[in-house]
């Protein structure tokens, strides 16, 4: 295993200017201070592309590059990511000119410049991300990177397993072209309706009852629980948390960052 570490990261190795590098890593996420040691030592960490395994380097975030294990070490103190639990009849926007309940009538005025990553339609619940990180944001909304988003649908009817199969393997055609899911589960079912879960990345405004409505199963109630490696949990419905720096590391991985 090579030991050496780049020129910048050196002469920062005892300088007072910057941040401590195991302290870095602990911040954004990786663990104790022993085990962001360990992470440096075994030669996992690299500062401008150079590796790096002395201890006491110090490291200025805002204008170095950091990455673990090929990805990139994001820490900034002014950013906040949440996860918002939305409820039915509240409008995916921060403000609505006809005086409708928003999101931000949720979050309030507390973090600047916050913004939802994506939405949900007016009727439809659950996990809603909300970032005042504009690259995070970028990366999350757009479909180059094929961000999961997990359903759970209430359908009226009793939709087979077969069909279920079908929305996977052919998909549907819809106005705006062929969709398919990538994922289906029946979860329980009764004589007039259905309990699935579905998975899919596709972004499309109202994509998921647009597809059940398609085959003649319209959905009477629709909650996302997931959204890539983020989970609804047990939030509460119309109350938010704020992610720990391990979420949001996991959720920048995922969207390439």
């Amino acid at each position: 295993m090579p030991n050496a570490y780049s020129r910048a990261a050196k002469a920062h190795t005892h300088d007072n200017e910057g941040i401590r590098l195991q302290k870095l890593l602990a911040q954004a996420g990786f663990g104790s201070r022993r085990k962001c040691e360990e992470i440096i030592t075994e030669g996992r960490v690299e500062i401008d592309g150079e590796l790096v395994t002395e201890l006491g380097t110090r490291v200025d975030p805002k204008h170095q590059e950091v990455r673990v294990d090929g990805s990139r070490v994001r820490v900034n103190p002014n950013h906040v990511t949440l996860a918002l639990n939305k409820p039915k009849r509240v409008l995916s926007a921060m403000e609505d000119p006809k005086g409708r309940y928003t999101l931000s009538d949720i979050v309030g005025d507390k973090y600047d410049r916050i913004f939802h990553m994506g939405r949900l339609d007016y009727d439809s619940e659950g996990l809603i991300l909300m970032t005042n990180d504009g690259e995070l944001s970028q990366h999350v909304m757009h479909p180059k990177y094929e961000v999961e988003k997990t359903y759970i649908a209430t359908l009226e009817g009793r939709i087979s397993g077969q069909v279920c199969r079908r929305l996977v393997t052919t998909g549907v055609q819809l106005d705006d072209g062929w969709i398919k899911l990538d994922r289906c589960a029946i979860l329980d079912a009764s004589r007039d309706s259905t309990l699935v879960k579905v998975v899919l990345h596709s972004g499309k405004n109202r994509i998921v009852r647009r597809i059940f409505g398609s085959i003649g199963f319209p959905v009477k109630r629709l909650v996302r629980t997931q959204i890539g490696p983020i989970k609804l949990g047990d939030l509460k419905s119309g109350s938010y948390r704020v992610l720990s720096q391990t979420e949001v590391r996991s959720l920048s991985k995922a969207v390439g960052l």
